[in-house]
């Protein structure tokens, strides 16, 4: 018997919502099913297994209920064993469905009250989904748009037929914007929440200022010119670093222009932004020195590890290099990512004499040597008596103003020293308490065992107690890092183990 019931204005119907909202005709058809399968199952039973299906080419509607041939019935409203239902169906198999066509349903108020309801949820999901498709591969394009509405001075953007949100703290500081106002931003983060798709949009993110950029410069669109980085201090300042493939282009003023029309054309769009380009370079103190522009640089001492950077600037410099309120060297250090120190020529001529003057003072004391030789030593770039203790007779005795006799005498020197410097801090070792099972790890030294003296670490206990990080506190010496420091504590920890293992010995 063939229940089903010509409705071909549902297709009409279909195709418009899906026109209009421009999302697929067979979502809609989907949502359509459901919406007819939810007003079923409200008049034959919530519990029942009940599906609807909307003809595609002739839109006739179909109701039928589906039941499960099982081994052993779990629930009685979806379910039948498989031997009764071989008396309806005799070729029907474990898993497969009895399907029984129902009679058309006429759709009252209420059903159709929730009809409509689950398919506007439905295109609404759909409408979201393809929201969050259509935009979630568009992270770092700019976008036009224009200002909806405002909420607590965040604004929401329409965009076609979405909408992103400009945060407050997203502007550039003093801008304002109205109801249908234009708007160009960029897209920095696309999410998909319970409310459905979030697009977030920024004027003040570094992407913005090089998107803008690729967009009046064709060298940067086609690739010729690199935007390397870019830091900004939004509606102030900013820096941008670029760099060329084809030597025969200078990236610094393409990006400029003619007379600065480039350039001039994003500083209007960023609300007067001075905009500083500079060319990037490989070497690390090119780019810091570069980075600092306008200021010059007379020196740069590089420390890769701490990934700091000492500059020393010309002293009527200074203030031009730190910029108003520490603009200028904080956006280089966010440009270049390393943390810049900027001295003048005069605080680094003093602290260099200072520096002489404390190594000179340390070999003067230690080896009872006068001004002169200690001078040759810092000169020479001796900055331990354990390194000149360690250096080979030939190599400082090829020290102008040395001979092997005096080469001799100062390593016997610096040997007599350390001597005495370890059994001064044994002796303070022993005092403090530190245990000969401590001593016994030969990376420590008798300065580092003092150390752990101080700071009550004095038993094998005290040591195994310890974590990794809490030893390289202590001991802040460069030879003992976290790895090293994990394998002491570890070593100090195997007596423990071995203990149990006697101990399980002797119960057995």
């Amino acid at each position: 018997m063939d229940t089903a019931v010509a409705r071909p204005e549902l297709l009409l119907v279909a195709e418009a919502v899906a026109r209009e909202k421009s999302i697929d005709k067979e979502e809609v058809l989907e949502a359509m099913e459901q919406a007819i399968q939810k007003a079923g199952r409200a008049k034959y039973g919530h519990e029942k297994d009940i599906r609807a299906t909307i003809d595609r080419k002739s839109g006739d509607v179909r109701l039928s209920r589906w039941t499960e041939a099982v081994e052993v019935v779990e629930n009685e409203e979806t379910q039948i064993p498989v031997h009764i239902a071989r008396k309806f169906k005799p070729d029907i198999e474990l898993g497969q469905f009895l399907i029984d066509p129902l009679p058309p349903i006429d759709f009252g108020r209420i059903a159709a009250q929730t009809a409509k309801q689950v398919i506007v949820q439905r295109v609404r999901e759909y409408e979201r989904k393809k929201q969050y498709d259509d935009f979630k591969d568009r992270v770092g394009e700019i976008v036009n748009g224009t200002v909806k509405r405002t909420e607590y001075g965040n604004l929401m953007i329409e965009i076609g037929r979405a909408e992103g949100l400009l945060r407050r703290d997203e502007l550039i500081p003093r801008e304002s914007f109205r109801n249908n106002d234009r708007v160009r931003a960029y897209i920095y983060d696309v999410r998909e929440e319970p409310r459905g798709p979030q697009i977030f949009l920024s004027r003040t993110h570094p992407g913005f200022l090089a998107k803008l950029f690729a967009q009046e410069v064709p060298e940067i669109y086609d690739g010729i010119i690199e935007i390397k980085a870019v830091a900004r201090d939004p509606g102030s300042r900013a820096k941008m670093a670029v760099v060329s493939r084809d030597s025969s282009i200078d990236p610094v003023g393409a990006c400029v222009g003619m007379r600065g029309s480039r350039v001039q054309a994003v500083v209007q769009e960023l609300q007067g932004e001075k905009i500083d380009i500079i060319p990037w370079s490989a070497q690390a103190a090119t780019f810091v020195v570069n980075a600092l522009a306008p200021a010059e640089v007379t020196k740069v001492v590089m420390d890769e590890e701490a990934g700091r950077v000492e500059v020393v600037v010309p002293d009527d410099q200074l203030s031009l290099a730190i910029g108003r309120r520490g603009q200028n060297v904080r956006l280089a250090s966010q440009l270049t990512r390393w943390d810049i120190d900027i001295l003048t020529e005069r605080e680094e001529s003093e602290r260099r004499q200072e520096e002489f003057r404390r190594r000179t003072g340390l070999f003067v004391e230690a080896l009872d040597v006068d001004d002169v030789i200690a001078g040759l030593l810092v000169a020479e770039d001796f900055t331990t008596i354990e390194q000149l203790a360690y250096t080979p007779l030939e190599e400082l005795a090829e020290i102008e103003g040395f001979d092997e006799t005096v080469a001799a005498e100062l390593i016997r020197r610096a040997g007599a020293f350390l001597a005495r410097r370890d059994t001064e801090f044994d002796e303070k070792r022993l005092a403090l308490g530190v245990t000969d099972d401590v001593a016994s790890f030969e990376i420590f030294t008798p300065a580092m065992l003092v150390k752990l003296g101080e700071a009550g670490v004095k038993t094998l206990d005290d040591l195994a107690d310890l974590a990794g990080d809490e030893l390289v506190e202590i001991i802040a010496d460069p030879a003992i890092d976290e790895p090293t420091a994990n394998e002491i504590v570890m070593a100090a920890r195997a007596h423990w183990f071995e203990a149990e293992a006697d101990g399980d010995g002797a119960q057995a």
